[in-house]
């Protein structure tokens, strides 16, 4: 899944590097997978923002994912691989025998023609999914669970993957993309394989207006407002921020401040704490 610089017709194409989609098979979606999408930027249902810079954008229809894999023993066919605005991995359409349709996250080594399975007795092959209990020591794995039967939560962007390090009791020792070691239950579901697209980390969208295709707003820096506005603003020129640390709009510290609570339950589970940034 190579990159592709762009010619230098335009400001725009200059320093623009985008995928070159050849791992894409074909261009429509499955009609009866897709679903509408309403745009709801950045608010909640009150009309308040609680997401800042998010608005406009492209229409998109949202593509159904099969994250849970609960068909075992069905094999299906891989279709095709398709792209997906609504993430940065690619997804593969699979037909199953038994007639039904479903997409699910493409891992590296998927092609199509390829067959893939899901349950206890399945083979150890890029896209199969099984339960912890099942899968070897050291394999490499994505579309983790955290809770039984409630669908993949971990590991499901671009070129990430987990890796299964050990078994301790009624609990397995997974290594997260993040580096943080985590027990998770033996009956939670993975996939085999790395994601695709691992090339998305070094795309340049090439000018402005690429990003606002994707909905994002511009941000604008809290050095450049009024006191009013932001705690970084103020001053004569271009001054410092004025304060030990960096604030959010609202006073919070940031960069580097610890957010996650002192007394959550799920903090026994966790090992090792991720590499930090």
């Amino acid at each position: 899944m190579p990159l592709k610089n762009l010619r230098p017709m335009t400001p725009g194409t200059r320093n623009a590097v985008r995928p070159s989609f050849e791992e894409i098979t074909r261009s429509k979606p499955e009609r009866s997978l897709l679903s509408r999408q309403a745009k709801h930027a950045g608010r909640n249902n009150q009309g308040r923002v609680t997401s800042r810079h998010r608005g406009g954008g492209s229409r998109q229809m949202y593509r159904k994912i099969d994250f849970k894999r609960v068909k075992d023993q069905v094999p299906g066919r891989v279709a095709s691989i398709e792209y997906d605005p609504n993430r940065t991995t690619r997804i593969a359409l699979i037909y199953y025998v038994d007639g039904e349709k479903s997409y699910i996250l493409a891992p590296l080594g998927l092609g199509v023609g390829d067959w893939i399975e899901s349950g206890p007795q399945a083979e150890i092959h890029p896209g199969n999914c099984l339960p912890l209990r099942s899968i070897p020591t050291g394999t490499v794995v994505h579309n983790v669970e955290l809770t039984p039967q409630r669908g993949g939560q971990l590991a499901r962007s671009a070129g990430s993957s987990a890796q299964v390090l050990s078994r301790e009791g009624e609990y397995v020792l997974v290594r997260l993309p993040s580096g943080e070691m985590r027990r998770i239950l033996l009956n939670c579901r993975a996939t085999v394989g790395q994601l695709s697209n691992p090339d998305h980390k070094n795309e340049s969208l090439g000018k402005a207006g690429a990003s606002r295709h994707l909905g994002r707003r511009p941000q604008v820096r809290g050095v450049a407002m009024n006191p009013v506005d932001h705690p970084h603003g103020g001053g004569e020129g271009r001054s410092p921020i004025g304060m030990p640390g960096p604030k959010s709009p609202w006073g919070q510290p940031t960069l580097g401040h610890k957010t996650r609570q002192v007394n959550k339950a799920s903090s026994k589970f966790i090992m090792r704490r991720g590499r930090r940034r």
